[in-house]
C-alpha cells in the first residue's frame, strides 16, 4: 500500500522527553506513551528504572489532547502515574489489544494492522492503523512473554503526510514490513536510545539504537526522522549526540529534526 502524502508541509511536533511528543495532524491533537512524572526510581520485576530528568512541560501546559497513542502499558518509562492522570481526561487511547483490556473505559487495543477511522474537525478522517512491534530480539513468541506487547502507529488521511510512530520496536524487519504497506512516509517518530538490561535477552537491545534508527529511516524512506526515548532514563545507552553521529554517517542528518523542545 502506498503512502498517502500529497503535501510538503510538516507536520507541529513538540517533544517533552523519554517518549513523550506532541503532534498535530489533521486538525487533531496525538500525544504518544505520556509520562510526566519528576525524576524517581521504579521498582520493576528484576530490578529498577531511574527517570533522571523532569519532562520540558507538564500536563497542564498540554492543551487540548484527542488521542493518546500508545505503544505500551506494562512499564513505568512509557506510561507512568501522571501518564495515567492523562488518560483520564482524553477522549481515546489507542493501545495494545492487552493493554485495551487492562485500561478499560477509553481505550482500545489495535491488533497488527487493524484500523480505526477517527473525525477531523470539519470533515474527512483520520486512519490510524496499528502496526507491529517487538521489544526486544527475537520472534515476538519469545519477546513478548519477557517484555510484554507493543503496537506502533501508521496514520495517513487524504491530502494528509504519512507519519510512523515506532513505539518500542527493536526489529528492522518488521519495518520493512511497515515501509512495505505504507512507504515512503513523510514523518517517522522513531524510539530508540539503545536500551539494554544485562537481566533480559543476555543485554541485547530492546529498542533500536542510533545506527539502526538511521538504517529504519532509510527503510522508509523517511523525509523526516523525529527521535524519541533516548533521553531522561538511565537505562538508555545512547543518547543526541549518537544519533546525530549515526545520521551523519549514514548520510541522512538533513532528515534528522530533534523537535521543538517543551
Amino acid at each position: 500500500m502506498a503512502g498517502t502524502s500529497t503535501t510538503t508541509e510538516q507536520i507541529p511536533i513538540r517533544v517533552f522527553g523519554g517518549p513523550t511528543a506532541l503532534l498535530e495532524y489533521g486538525g487533531l491533537r496525538f500525544l504518544t506513551d505520556p509520562t510526566f512524572d519528576t525524576p524517581r526510581e521504579y521498582h520493576v520485576p528484576g530490578g529498577r528504572l531511574t527517570k533522571t530528568a523532569p519532562a520540558s512541560a507538564s500536563p497542564a501546559d498540554l492543551g487540548r489532547i484527542d488521542v493518546v497513542l500508545l505503544s505500551h502499558d506494562e512499564h513505568p518509562d512509557n506510561l507512568d502515574e501522571s501518564g495515567r492522570a492523562v488518560l483520564a481526561d482524553v477522549p481515546l487511547t489507542l493501545t495494545t489489544p492487552g493493554g485495551g483490556q487492562r485500561l478499560g473505559a477509553g481505550a482500545r487495543g489495535l491488533a497488527d494492522w487493524e484500523s480505526i477511522a477517527l473525525d477531523r474537525p470539519g470533515g474527512g478522517t483520520i486512519t490510524v492503523t496499528g502496526v507491529p512491534a517487538v521489544h526486544g530480539p527475537g520472534a515476538r513468541e519469545e519477546v513478548e512473554p519477557i517484555t510484554g506487547q507493543v503496537v506502533g502507529f501508521v496514520l495517513t488521511g487524504e491530502g494528509l503526510p504519512t507519519v510512523y510512530v515506532s513505539g518500542d520496536n527493536a526489529s528492522l524487519d518488521l519495518v520493512e514490513e511497515i515501509a512495505e504497506r505504507f512507504g515512503p512516509v513523510d514523518t517517522a517518530i522513531l524510539f530508540a536510545g539503545a536500551p539494554r538490561f544485562s537481566v533480559l535477552f543476555d543485554g541485547a537491545l530492546i529498542v533500536l539504537d542510533s545506527a539502526q534508527a538511521a538504517d529504519a529511516a532509510q527503510i522508509l524512506g523517511a523525509r523526516r526522522v523525529v527521535p524519541v526515548h533516548y533521553d531522561s532514563w538511565a537505562h538508555f545507552t545512547e543518547g543526541r549526540d549518537e544519533l546525530v553521529a549515526a545520521f551523519t554517517r549514514a548520510g541522512l542528518l538533513d532528515r534528522l529534526d530533534l523537535g521543538d523542545r517543551g
